[in-house]
C-alpha cells in the first residue's frame, strides 16, 4: 500500500508520530511531507527532530518541492492523511490555493477521487473554519478532528493518541490492534490492573 502523509504546524505532532509508527509496522510505503512549522512544533511538543520522522517513511519531500511526484495526478497512491491539519492548510485545500506541496498533493488526491483524511486541530471553531470543513466534506474528504472518547476509560495520553490513530487506520482499511472499540455497552473495569492507591483517585465525582 502506498500513502501520502503530511504534517503541518498545528499542535498535535504526536498524532503524526504514532501514525507513522503504526504504518511502519504494516510495511506501508509512506511518502512524507513536513511543513516548516511542523518541524518546529515536533521539536517543541515531542523533542523529536525531522530526521526521526523521515526514518519512518519510505520517501520524504520538502514542502516547497512542487516537482515532487505526488504533485501530479499520475502518481498512484491509495490515500493521503494530513495530521495534524492547520486551519491555513485546510483553507488552502478548500479553495484550491495550492501554495505548497501539501496543499497541491491534497488537491490532486481530491481531483483523482482518492481518499483524503484531514485531522484539523483548532478550538473554538468559527464560521470560516466550519464552512471550509463542510466544503471539503462535500467533496469527499474525511474530516477527523482529534476528539477524545472516554467510554473505554483512557488512562493516559497514549491511550487517547492510539484511539485516534486506530480510527485513522480503520479509514485506510488497515488492521490495527484497537482495544478501545465500542462493545455494545459492555461493562469495563476502569481500575483493572491499576494499583489501589492510584485507582482511588480515579473515582468519578458526580
Amino acid at each position: 500500500m502506498k500513502l501520502v502523509v503530511a504534517v503541518t504546524g498545528a499542535t498535535g505532532a504526536i498524532y503524526a508520530v504514532r501514525l507513522l509508527e503504526a504504518l511502519k509496522t504494516k510495511e506501508v510505503e509512506v511518502h512524507l511531507v513536513l511543513s516548516h512549522w511542523a518541524r518546529e512544533t515536533l521539536r517543541l511538543e515531542t523533542g523529536l527532530e525531522e530526521e526521526n520522522l523521515r526514518q519512518l517513511a519510505a520517501h520524504y519531500y520538502p514542502e516547497n518541492d512542487l516537482t515532487a511526484p505526488l504533485a501530479s495526478g499520475s502518481f498512484q497512491h491509495q490515500g493521503m492523511v494530513i495530521v495534524p491539519c492547520s486551519m491555513k492548510t485546510l483553507a488552502g485545500i478548500a479553495h484550491g490555493y495550492a501554495a505548497n506541496l501539501i496543499i497541491r498533493a491534497a488537491d490532486v488526491t481530491l481531483k483523482e477521487g482518492r481518499k483524503l483524511i484531514l485531522v484539523p486541530r483548532e478550538t473554538p471553531l468559527h464560521a470560516i473554519h466550519l464552512e471550509n470543513m463542510l466544503t471539503l466534506a462535500r467533496l469527499g474528504a474525511v474530516i477527523m478532528p482529534p476528539m477524545p472518547a472516554f467510554y473505554y476509560h483512557p488512562r493516559n495520553i497514549d491511550d487517547l493518541v492510539n484511539h485516534l490513530v486506530g480510527r485513522i487506520m480503520d479509514q485506510l482499511g488497515l488492521e490495527f490492534e484497537l482495544e478501545t472499540r465500542w462493545r455494545g455497552g459492555e461493562k469495563t473495569n476502569l481500575n483493572a490492573g491499576v494499583p489501589e492507591s492510584e485507582a482511588s483517585g480515579r473515582q468519578v465525582r458526580r
